[in-house]
């Protein structure tokens, strides 16, 4: 399948959520013709709800007429109280809130609300769910993947289970029951691919698939991309 990014990403409408009286910062994007499915987007852990890595997984997505929801990370974007955007500070920021074990399921509640007040909406009631996060939105997203039996189909992958803080992804793991592109990069200098194996065979999901790239970790991009919302596309949109 060939993806079309040569067009105009409309602005991210602000969706307005909420839980025990605090505000979970999220946006979305919808196509102009109206949305075939919806596609829940984890930045990673150098980013946020609107960084590059979402508006090019935004782009592709609505060229298909999939609608892209994604909101900030727990340390990240709207809810930093120095308003720092740096992506070396966000990095740090997560990684430090990750090995303190801050939001390692909370966050996954949080993706889970967003997905209810978008869902609510009379537009978007019966389209098919997915979700794709890689890095950062792996580590948060296999909680959310375990648990939301709403989500059909999702792209993930560049964590591992020797990663610090990690012990608890592999049970999380193996209740996912969606199909699953599992992505790795070969070079990658933070997650081994002994790691990588292990979480991936952990993947209770019976439609996985690991897909390895040259090179050395970074958020999803031209090829990658691609074959990334092509799985997405193929098993949400069958009409």
């Amino acid at each position: 399948m060939t993806i079309n990014l040569n067009f105009q990403l409309p602005h991210a409408r602000a969706l307005n959520v909420e839980r025990g009286g605090s505000r979970i910062p999220a946006v979305y994007w919808e196509p102009t013709d109206g949305p075939r499915g919806v596609v829940l987007a984890c930045h990673g852990g150098s980013g946020h709800k609107q960084s590059n890595a979402i508006l090019l997984i935004a782009l592709a997505c609505l060229r298909l007429g999939i609608t892209v929801l994604a909101i900030d990370g727990p340390v990240h974007g709207e809810r930093r109280d120095d308003g720092n955007f740096d992506p070396a500070v966000a990095r740090q920021s997560f990684r430090d809130a990750w090995r303190a074990g801050f939001g390692h399921t909370s966050m996954a509640e949080d993706m889970s609300d967003a997905l209810n007040a978008l869902l609510n909406q009379p537009v978007y009631k019966g389209l098919p769910v997915g979700y794709i996060g890689v890095s950062m939105g792996t580590a948060y997203g296999l909680p959310l993947l375990a648990r939301e039996q709403r989500i059909q189909a999702a792209a993930i992958g560049l964590w591992g289970t020797t990663y610090p803080a990690s012990e608890h992804l592999a049970d999380y793991a193996a209740q996912v029951r969606c199909a699953v592109w599992f992505t790795q990069q070969w070079n990658d200098e933070f997650f081994d691919r002994e790691g990588t194996s292990n979480l991936f065979d952990a993947l209770g999901a019976e439609d996985k698939r690991l897909v390895a790239y040259p090179g050395p970790h970074k958020e999803l991009e031209g090829n990658r991309l691609t074959d990334a919302v092509s799985f997405l596309a193929e098993r949400l949109l069958k009409d």
